[in-house]
């Protein structure tokens, strides 16, 4: 059971006498706290510091956290570009790197950053898995690459990751062609579904594909993003998860836990709340702290981090197989 945590990397989540450069000792102190992995997000919606710059720092001042994206949006870059970036990154950090991937959304979280990246969107996640496909090949030492979209010839020698074959890819989405895109070819599933009953069907929907493609289930690793909010009850929680989400995707928290998962109230509250995700196979969750300033989000990290051991106690107790499709 892996418990880690978004940093809050965007300006959204700061505020005014706020040092960016306190992310990095955020992350460390995570670490300290027992979070096993530090997760970064990738968006142009609000100025934020760039995903695997965020990761490339805390890669030297990190020593066992696993480092990854949640998620990353490959079609904001040129793929051979961040084919060689992430190489990068997971080399810095001893094969420390997890890529979370997604094609992004219509509406404003999505068709205006192809717009921007000169990129179609038409056709995205096609582009979508044949970037993840590309970056494996070239992590193997592949020197060209022929896909419907992506073509290239005469790629020169790119860094070696850490690992062979380079760091795991997950993807994120929920929908009935995401779930048979993970279950087939990518090596874990972070979605943010708002009940827990959605989470178990979506996951025996990944497992069977993996099935149907013949992988073992085993080699999908089941994550969730949450965004939570610890505080005295549901009530208070509410009102400041409200002014959160109204600050950093300019809408109220309804509009919000209608599409993603939201977790409030207290802590035997939000641990009550997260155990059912558990239940329902989640053993790798990734906790957005929902405040608007860095002692705000280190108070939240300090209150989350009393959830850890309840929570893997929660999954030694569930016991779920991977190898169940039930």
């Amino acid at each position: 059971m892996d418990i880690g945590v978004l940093l809050p990397t965007a300006t959204a989540q700061w505020g005014p006498a706020d040092d960016p450069r306190e992310l990095v000792g955020f992350g460390r102190h995570a670490e300290r706290l027992g979070f096993s992995s530090l997760f970064v997000n990738d968006s142009l919606i609000s100025p934020r510091i760039e995903a695997l710059t965020m990761l490339a720092a805390l890669a030297p001042a990190t020593e066992s956290v696993a480092l990854g994206t949640a998620a990353l949006m490959p079609f904001l870059r040129r793929p051979v570009q961040v084919a060689q970036a992430l190489a990068s990154v997971d080399l810095l950090s001893g094969g420390r790197l997890v890529v979370a991937v997604g094609a992004g959304f219509p509406g404003r979280f999505g068709r205006p950053f192809y717009t921007l990246s000169e990129v179609p969107w038409e056709r995205r996640f096609v582009r979508l898995d044949e970037t993840v496909a590309l970056w494996r090949a070239l992590w193997g030492g592949a020197e060209s690459f022929h896909g419907e979209i992506l073509r290239f010839d005469g790629v020169p020698p790119m860094t070696k990751p850490y690992r062979a074959g380079g760091p795991p890819v997950w993807l994120g989405g929920a929908t009935p062609a995401a779930l048979a895109r993970t279950g087939r070819m990518y090596d874990g599933w972070l979605p943010y579904p708002p009940e827990p009953a959605d989470y178990a069907s979506g996951l025996r929907g990944v497992r069977a594909a993996a099935v149907d493609a013949g992988r073992a289930v085993e080699d999908v690793a089941p994550g969730l993003f949450v965004s939570v909010r610890i505080d005295d009850d549901v009530e208070s929680g509410r009102r400041a998860l409200d002014e959160y989400a109204r600050a950093v995707y300019g809408m109220r928290v309804g509009e919000l836990e209608r599409i993603q998962a939201v977790v409030t109230g207290s802590v035997g509250q939000v641990r009550e709340r997260l155990d059912r995700y558990v239940a329902a196979g989640a053993r790798h969750i990734v906790v957005r702290l929902a405040a608007l300033d860095l002692p705000s989000q280190r108070e939240q990290l300090e209150r989350a981090a009393e959830l850890i051991p309840a929570l893997r106690a929660t999954a030694e107790r569930a016991a779920v197989p991977e190898s169940s499709l039930s």
